[in-house]
This record gives structure tokens, C-alpha cells and sequence, in this order.
């Protein structure tokens, strides 16, 4: 039997982690009298995260269809911007917001330990997309064509790995912020 908040296997946020997410949906967090700077801004980060992922695997498949000069320079680019943006965004959640907010909640310090799997988790997608480029790369600078199919897999991987993480780091952090208003910014 897999484990319910693995996240290589779980489809969302499980039931009993969803305390605070039923009392506080999505679709109410905007009208939030809490709904702060400090969410809008977490919530564009996570945002950020989504679009360049999708550039970077439009970019592959437009190359992949018809080689484009500048697919070398720009893939580099967007996945170095990528990676270090966000492993820095974990090391201040995992660092500054979660030992903090775990504390507000005890109902959820599970869900914070998921989270926290999550990120360690989230070491081996970091290499393969990183593997995976620079040896696009590599090819790219030795004047092969360089295959790229590895590379959209391991984007494609990462993509889902980062969306089902994202979505459900939003559900459990999201409310604890509008209920409780902590002053951690």
C-alpha cells in the first residue's frame, strides 16, 4: 500500500490534512479580510514557478519541431533562472515560514512534514532537469542537435511534480495564513 502523502503517488491533499482548506477555499482567499501582501506575493512566486516551467517546455517542443538558433541560450537561461529561484524559495520556507507556522496549527504539522518531504524530494527532479539540460547543452556546444526528448521528459516529470507540490503547499499554508494573520514577514 503507498503512502496517502507521498507525493510521487498522492492526488491531492489528503481528507484529514484538508482541515483548515475546507473552512477557507480557493475561490474565497482573494476576499480575505487576511488576504495580505505576504499571500499575494507567495502566490505570484508559486505562479512564477508554473510559467516558466511551461516556457521551458514550449521552448523544448519548438525545438524539437524545427531547431531554433537560440534554444541553447534561452533553455540555459530559463532553466538556471528556474532552478536557483526556486530552491531558494524552499530554503526560506523550509527555514523562515514553516518551523513558524507549523506552530500555529497542530492539526496540520503532518501536512508540514509532507511539505517538507516534498522539498526533499524535489533534490532528484532538480538533478534530472538540471542532467538533462546540460546535456542538451553539451551537444548543443559540440555542434550536434543535441536530444532533447530526455530534456521534455524530465520538464514534463518536474512539471507534475511541481504542480501536484504547489497546489497542495497553497491549500495547507494559504489558511493558516488567513486565519491566524501571523506577522512572520
Amino acid at each position: 500500500m503507498s503512502d496517502p502523502l507521498d507525493i510521487a503517488t498522492r492526488h491531492g491533499l489528503p481528507d484529514e490534512l484538508r482541515v483548515l482548506a475546507r473552512l477557507y477555499p480557493r475561490s474565497d482567499w482573494h476576499g480575505h479580510p487576511n488576504f495580505s501582501d505576504l499571500v499575494a506575493f507567495w502566490l505570484d512566486r508559486h505562479l512564477m514557478f508554473r510559467e516558466i516551467i511551461t516556457r521551458m517546455q514550449s521552448a523544448t517542443q519548438m525545438h524539437m519541431a524545427s531547431p531554433q538558433a537560440r534554444f541553447g541560450t534561452e533553455i540555459a537561461r530559463y532553466t538556471g533562472f528556474f532552478l536557483n529561484q526556486l530552491h531558494e524559495h524552499h530554503g526560506i520556507e523550509d527555514h523562515h515560514y514553516f518551523p513558524h507556522l507549523k506552530t500555529l496549527d497542530f492539526r496540520l504539522v503532518r501536512a508540514f512534514d509532507m511539505l517538507d518531504a516534498d522539498h526533499h524530494a524535489l533534490d532528484g527532479h532538480i538533478h534530472a532537469l538540471a542532467g538533462a539540460t546540460n546535456t542538451v547543452l553539451a551537444d548543443l556546444r559540440a555542434g550536434k542537435a543535441g536530444e532533447t526528448g530526455p530534456l521534455l521528459e524530465a520538464q514534463q516529470e518536474f512539471d507534475r511534480f511541481l504542480d501536484r507540490h504547489l497546489a497542495d503547499e497553497e491549500e495547507v499554508i494559504v489558511p493558516v495564513l488567513l486565519k491566524y494573520a501571523p506577522d512572520i514577514g
